[in-house]
Parts: C-alpha cells; sequence; structure tokens
C-alpha cells in the first residue's frame, strides 16, 4: 500500500473541514453529520444512537463482530456565571486547560448562533509583581464587549450555553498537523481512511466491522459505554492519542518515552488483551511499520476501557497517535504517524479470524 494513496487530496480536505468545524462533549451532532457524509461510500449502514454516537457497518448480517474506534468530542467551556458588569465566568466541558485562557478568542454557541468573545487578561503594566496571579478557574473571564448582565443576555448567551476556541487547522513545516480537537477528531479520520482503503482495495472482511465513532470521552468515556452494549463486539481496537513526552518540562521516568514521528503507540495496561496486542505488534513487524511502546498502569484513559470492560469482557486493543500539547488549540502530530496508525489498524484487521475468542486458555 503506498501511501500516498492514504492521505490523498480528498481525504485531506475532509480532514480539515471536520477539525475546523466545533463539536464540543455534548453537541457533537453537526461534526458526526461529516464523518458519516464522507464514510457513506464504504459501509453498508449506519447505527447511531440518542446521544449522537455514529457507526459506519460494514457486513451487518455477520455474527462475529470487530469494532474499530475513535471519539468525535472536543474540550470546551460552559457559561457558568454573567456579573452584573457582562463579564462570563466559565467551568468545564471536559479537560479545558484554564492556563492557556488567557488572551485566546472564543465563540459562544447560543440559539442565534455563534457570539464572539476574548478570554480577557490584565495588561502587564498593572499587575503586581510581587503577587501576579497565573490564569485560574476563579479569575478567567470572557468579554463579548458589553457594559451589564442585560446587553450579554440580549445577544442570546446565558449559562449553559457551550464555548469553544475557533482556531483552524494548518500544517507546519511540511509534515506536522496542528489544530485543536486533534484530540480525538483525528482517531474518527483515521478509522474511516480504513473503511475506505477496505472498499477501494476490494477487501471482503469475514466478519462484521463497526467503525465507531463515540461521543463524551472526554467527560469519562460514556458514549464507548453505551454504544459498547448496543453493538455487543467479539474484538474492540480502539485508537486515540497520547502524549509526545519529547518536549520541554515533561519528565519522561513518569510519562514514559514517545514521540511524533517514530510511529503508533500500542499500549499496555490490565484492559488490554495481551494476544490482541500481540497481533497486532506482530503485523507491525511483519509489515515493517514502525511503533512504540507505552505502558499505561491501571487504565488506560480511554475509551479501551469502556469496551474492555463490557459485555462480560471484550478483547481489546489500543493504537495511540503521539500527540504534543494535548487539550491545547495547537495540538500537534506527524503525517506519518497519521499514515502508520491507518496502516497497522488495516493490516491487524486483516489478521483477525472469525469466531476468534483471543483466549488465554485455547
Amino acid at each position: 500500500m503506498k501511501k500516498s494513496e492514504i492521505l490523498d487530496k480528498k481525504s485531506m480536505k475532509f480532514l480539515e473541514n471536520y477539525l475546523n468545524n466545533a463539536a464540543p462533549t455534548g453537541y457533537e451532532a453537526e461534526g458526526q453529520k461529516l464523518w458519516m457524509e464522507y464514510l457513506k461510500p464504504y459501509v453498508d449502514e449506519f447505527i447511531t444512537d440518542t446521544y449522537g454516537t455514529a457507526v459506519g457497518v460494514i457486513n451487518p448480517e455477520a455474527e462475529y463482530k470487530v469494532v474499530i474506534e475513535g471519539h468525535a468530542d472536543e474540550i470546551s467551556w460552559y457559561v457558568n456565571y454573567i456579573s452584573d458588569e457582562g463579564f462570563i465566568y466559565v467551568v468545564r466541558n471536559g479537560g479545558s486547560d484554564h492556563q492557556i485562557a488567557a488572551s485566546k478568542r472564543v465563540n459562544i454557541h447560543t440559539k442565534n448562533g455563534i457570539v464572539k468573545g476574548v478570554f480577557g487578561w490584565p495588561a502587564i503594566h498593572t499587575r503586581d509583581k510581587e503577587k501576579e496571579q497565573s490564569p485560574k478557574m476563579d479569575n478567567i473571564c470572557i468579554d463579548v464587549g458589553c457594559s451589564n448582565k442585560e446587553e450579554v443576555e440580549k445577544l442570546g448567551v446565558h449559562v449553559g450555553c457551550v464555548i469553544t476556541y475557533p482556531d483552524d487547522f494548518f500544517i507546519l513545516n511540511k509534515d506536522k498537523f496542528v489544530c485543536r480537537a486533534l484530540d480525538n477528531r483525528i482517531g474518527g479520520f483515521m478509522i474511516a481512511q480504513v473503511a475506505r482503503l477496505l472498499k477501494e482495495n476490494g477487501v471482503k472482511l469475514p466478519f462484521g466491522l463497526y467503525v465507531t465513532n463515540s461521543v463524551q470521552e472526554e467527560i469519562g468515556l460514556r458514549g464507548a459505554e453505551m454504544i459498547t452494549h448496543r453493538i455487543q463486539p467479539n474484538v474492540a481496537i480502539v485508537t486515540d492519542v497520547t502524549h509526545d513526552t519529547t518536549t520541554p518540562m515533561i519528565e519522561k521516568k513518569t510519562n514514559g518515552l514517545n514521540k511524533i514521528g517514530a510511529g503508533p503507540v500500542i499500549s499496555y495496561a490490565p484492559a488490554i488483551q495481551n494476544k490482541l496486542r500481540e497481533l497486532i505488534i506482530d503485523t507491525a513487524e511483519e509489515k515493517k511499520i514502525p511503533f512504540q511502546r507505552h505502558a499505561s498502569s491501571r487504565f488506560t484513559g480511554t475509551d479501551t476501557d469502556a469496551f474492555a470492560y463490557s459485555n462480560g469482557g471484550v478483547p481489546s486493543a489500543l493504537i495511540s497517535l503521539p500527540l504534543r500539547y494535548m487539550h491545547t488549540t495547537v495540538e500537534m502530530v506527524h503525517k506519518d504517524d497519521v499514515e502508520n496508525v491507518i496502516i497497522l489498524i488495516y493490516e491487524s484487521l486483516l489478521k483477525i479470524k472469525t469466531g476468534d475468542s483471543f483466549s488465554y486458555f485455547d
């Protein structure tokens, strides 16, 4: 398989549109519609649920079911309080980072459309150098250019409105993809490319493939929890992002060593089924796909955990994409890693046999 066939002009245009579209946790539907429209030619049917998870199914009549999965949601904020002076205070929707908020532009989503705002911050000239404060949840606030609370409310802004950053996709130094929400819409993109390549290469899988784009991962793997009981899969391969630990201020002794450009990251954790993981590693070695290893300790913190511990236990594995600056607006991944994750999932699927239980006792 030539890498030039994977990230072609059509797929890159989809990736840019998909990333630039806002899809905060609990409000993923518009992004899911874009994803389903792109995936439509490559699957036989779709499953959706009431909270917005979308699944493209290949061979829906097959009894043996394999999931490949990413999550669709991005971190965001909620309007929590509007002061009499017209300043907006926020609470998290997912793991939004208060330290990066100051001086960022925001989009407040209302019934009347987008209201623009900024996280204001006192000028350096006005701050007490001896008692200087860092951005914290109780001192960051949004300015929408209003003089009082009534003006803010006339714009359609109220407690509960969701807030996202508008930062768009761009390519840095020819091979680094940069955007907010690469965590983890890049996962949805990669599993869609796997489905596309299966179709274009004429592969006839002996099992049902459930290409799953789950919602609400950022607040506790909730979408995966729901959809795994609906699908009841026999196997699940999850893809998410993991930390590049080669940038400044990250301690490798506690965070391990992973690097963008060095290949997909294969995880070790109790939720990872050992025989399935070894199938993936064997595939990588056979196909000469570069890969890295990561020890996740007690849990992976990804949708892998939700699939693994569902339905009496589902053999599950995690293939991660190394990423810099997670939960910021400049998340960064390497083009080569994106291609290699797609290839590794694709080639691993070709190794799975219908009826394989991955039992340690067979």
